[in-house]
């Protein structure tokens, strides 16, 4: 497809990248010569220096002929107005990052205005994914399918406990549940291993488990994790991402902090969050956190807007907080991550990469064949694991055939099924079915229609191993 991205910046970035590697024809444009050229010539896409809101210059990107226009820049109005002239001058298309909370309640009215396909929030999705984190603390990273009724939990397997040394059957025989271990990252390299009956899980792994809500509880518990959601609260930085975190935390009556060292910022958070303790200090001062209580506090989140500063002060917040703190670190740039691995930061928290999921999945559901379509996407470890949803419809290959006479790529599972407010976690003799949510979990990347889960030169059969 031919796409035009407006704004260089840490979403479009990543947007241009990951959409030029999947074999997308893309254009960028953005005002700053330095990031056009960065882009440029870290990918493979054109890029040009000029205003995503000019007519002229988006008609020389070619938006006449251009199947979508992703507008990612800093500015909301300047996003929407990109979208309104690549729609009347292409009829592409478009989707607007729309970040101010002014615009956050009225972004369906804005959508259905303006013909827009999707805007998107980063900061308010990476919002809420730290709150369903606070609110299940044990896991490293929840991601739901099926509209909220399926979940996929990743967390580490703690030294010692029901987990550690045991192979997926031996925990079968002692943890029964409808539960599907669908994924495991092991060592240095976070190398990615879809297991079967008789893999051995050991301290440290970090695994990825499918299963109803209701289910992936029941099953943490049982091998000794916590599950009971966090009392109170610290967040550092007062930024959007802040706010829509602790309204959502407070509507929850979870106690929260919040600490920003800028004083019109704490005035505009006290007005609009009054049930929250705003601080007006330096954070990086552990006076000013040991005063405001991080010696009581089951979680702490940092969210200031350097890298640095969240990594430092979560690393000291692991030794100051209550055993077992909760801790969510944003980290932006990409070339840290085989630093911050070693860090035991807790759950990372990088706002461009959900962005850039969301757009993604759009644009693969764009793509699709006859016979299901791409409805939810997550990256379970960067470039090596993705599990995707897919709703089967008519014409599909896979409908009516049980799941140990398709002939699946190796590196393939399929994890989960849905159907009729039914979770079903799949055996061999399962037959998917018309309006399915099938979830799929692949080291394989780039698949955009169930069908391509397929390979006619492999023997029939299924991997994973149901708990």
């Amino acid at each position: 497809m031919k796409i035009i991205v407006v704004g260089c910046g840490k979403v479009g970035s990543a947007l241009a990248r990951q959409l030029s590697e999947e074999g997308h024809d893309v254009s960028v444009v953005d005002k700053n010569q330095q990031v056009v050229n960065e882009v440029s010539s870290s990918c493979d896409v054109l890029g040009i220096v000029g205003n995503g809101g000019s007519y002229s210059v988006q008609k020389d990107l070619g938006v006449e002929d251009a199947d979508l226009m992703i507008a990612a820049s800093d500015s909301d109005e300047l996003n929407l107005l990109c979208c309104l002239i690549a729609k009347k001058a292409g009829d592409c298309n478009t989707i607007a990052r729309v970040r101010n909370p002014i615009y956050n309640s009225e972004v369906g009215f804005i959508r259905e205005e303006l013909g827009l396909s999707l805007t998107v929030n980063p900061e308010y999705a990476a919002a809420m994914e730290a709150s369903r984190l606070l609110k299940f603390p044990s896991a490293i990273k929840i991601e739901t399918f099926a509209r909220g009724h399926v979940e996929l939990l990743k967390f580490a397997v703690p030294t010692g406990s029901a987990l550690d040394g045991r192979t997926l059957a031996e925990i079968s025989k002692n943890i029964k549940g409808d539960v599907l271990v669908c994924a495991v990252e092991r060592g240095a390299n976070h190398d990615v291993t879809i297991p079967g009956g008789d893999f051995r899980l050991e301290a440290g792994d970090t695994i990825s488990i499918v299963a109803g809500a209701k289910s992936a509880r029941a099953f943490v518990e049982k091998v000794g994790l916590k599950t009971r959601r966090v009392t109170n609260c610290m967040i550092i930085g007062g930024g959007t991402i802040a706010y829509y975190l602790a309204k959502n935390l407070l509507e929850s009556h979870i106690n929260v902090t919040v600490i920003d060292k800028d004083p019109a910022r704490c005035d505009v958070l006290s007005e609009d969050l009054p049930g929250a303790n705003i601080i007006c200090g330096d954070a990086a001062n552990q006076n000013v956190l040991l005063e405001e209580g991080i010696g009581q506090m089951e979680s702490f989140v940092s969210l200031t807007g350097m890298d640095e500063e969240n990594i430092f002060l979560s690393l000291y917040a692991r030794k100051a907080a209550v055993k077992d703190v909760k801790l969510i670190t944003k980290v932006n740039r990409i070339n840290y991550d085989d630093i911050i691995d070693e860090m035991n930061l807790g759950s990372i928290l990088n706002p461009q990469h959900i962005a850039a999921e969301y757009i993604v999945r759009y644009v693969r559901a764009m793509e699709n064949s006859i016979g299901s379509n791409v409805e939810t996407l997550y990256n379970i470890i960067e470039g090596k694991a993705e599990a995707l949803e897919f709703l089967i419809q008519i014409g599909s290959p896979v409908i009516g055939i049980p799941l140990i006479d398709l002939p699946i790529k190796k590196g393939v599972l399929i994890a989960c099924i849905y159907r009729n407010r039914q979770i079903i976690i799949p055996n061999g003799h399962t037959m998917i079915e018309v309006d399915d949510r099938v979830i799929v979990v692949t080291t394989l990347m780039g698949f955009q229609d169930i069908r391509d889960i397929l390979d006619e030169e492999m023997p029939a059969g299924i991997q994973g191993f149901q708990v």
